[in-house]
């Protein structure tokens, strides 16, 4: 008989014992030769030498496929234990959310994000509300550190004052500031399990900060995402993109119709697309209504505004 203590990394253990241990109650009797106790990330399996190398194999192919899919059902683990496992994603997923949906391309537009994602380290996605710009940039960061390809995630957006002054709002810097980055933290809580994520920040692999943080960084390793660009200024953004590193992939989205910015400033993600939209290296993607995946009265609100202010601007020109 022999001991040994399997640690289980990068991975949520409950997703992997299953709901009030039911996998791991399928997984036990499996495996009857063994005594297998879970507590925490370890499991501690007493036993059969011949079964017990045959249980970390297998245990080891179920944490890659909770790493990847963030789920275990009950037929992945009858698959995997004889042999029929595959921890391939299905073409064109990228991840998955923690409740097992696939996080895909939907759209034309959304796919020309994936594929430029891929061959170029420096990518513009710019359009209305509801085209998946953040949560698809999200979504392929996971995946790139899911994959080992970079050691960080880098989110950020600028603090803009949008009919609230800073100084008025309750709290401390980070509580002052925390509900701008919200919409950064939904992305990620959805694809990366609590106890994970909170480990993640806590070792600043995943980071989350206002724009004003990065000046005097050099970021490498990383996947940088800037959300919300258009209420940048110039000079914040090129100081943003002149942070890039070794082994580094920015990504800039932005919505050019909800600049929030003082009038006497202009749009700084608006003037790097006159600029910079023909560098080799850059890639620019435009969605458009078409690209909306929210509720359909999204569409239908954004295309009332851009009728409206056509209106209004052939108003001006008469």
């Amino acid at each position: 008989m022999i001991e040994k203590h399997i640690v289980l990394e990068d991975i949520d253990p409950v997703a992997l014992y299953g709901v009030s241990n039911n996998n791991l109650q399928m997984i036990r009797s499996l495996y009857p030769k063994l005594r297998i106790v879970a507590r925490d990330n370890v499991i501690r399996v007493l036993g059969d030498e011949e079964q017990m190398c045959l249980f970390e194999e297998n245990i080891e192919k179920m944490r890659q496929h909770v790493v990847r899919f963030n789920t275990l059902k009950e037929e992945d683990i009858i698959s995997i234990i004889h042999g029929q496992g595959n921890n391939d994603y299905p073409e064109g997923v990228i991840v998955y959310t923690l409740s097992g949906r696939p996080i895909k391309a939907r759209s034309e537009n959304q796919q020309q994000i994936v594929s430029a994602f891929h061959t170029h380290d420096m990518l513009f996605t710019v359009g209305p509300a509801g085209t998946g710009k953040t949560y698809l940039s999200i979504a392929l960061a996971v995946k790139a550190l899911k994959e080992k390809t970079v050691k960080r995630i880098i989110l950020s957006r600028p603090a803009v004052e949008a009919g609230e002054k800073l100084g008025f709002l309750p709290g401390d810097m980070k509580e002052k500031i925390d509900p701008y980055l919200r919409p950064l933290y939904d992305a990620l809580e959805d694809m990366i399990p609590p106890a994970k994520l909170q480990d993640m920040m806590e070792k600043d692999i995943i980071q989350i900060a206002p724009l004003a943080f990065m000046r005097g960084r050099t970021l490498s390793d990383a996947i940088v995402i800037l959300d919300e660009a258009q209420n940048t200024t110039s000079a914040q953004l090129r100081m943003f993109l002149t942070r890039m590193g070794w082994n580094t992939k920015m990504i800039v989205t932005g919505d050019l119709t909800q600049v929030d910015l003082p009038r006497e400033h202009n749009s700084g993600l608006r003037e790097a697309l006159d600029i910079l939209e023909k560098v080799e290296g850059i890639a620019v993607i435009r969605l458009d209504q078409r690209d909306i995946v929210r509720h359909k009265l999204v569409t239908r609100i954004v295309k009332a505004y851009e009728e409206h202010e056509k209106k209004e601007q052939s108003n001006k020109n008469i």
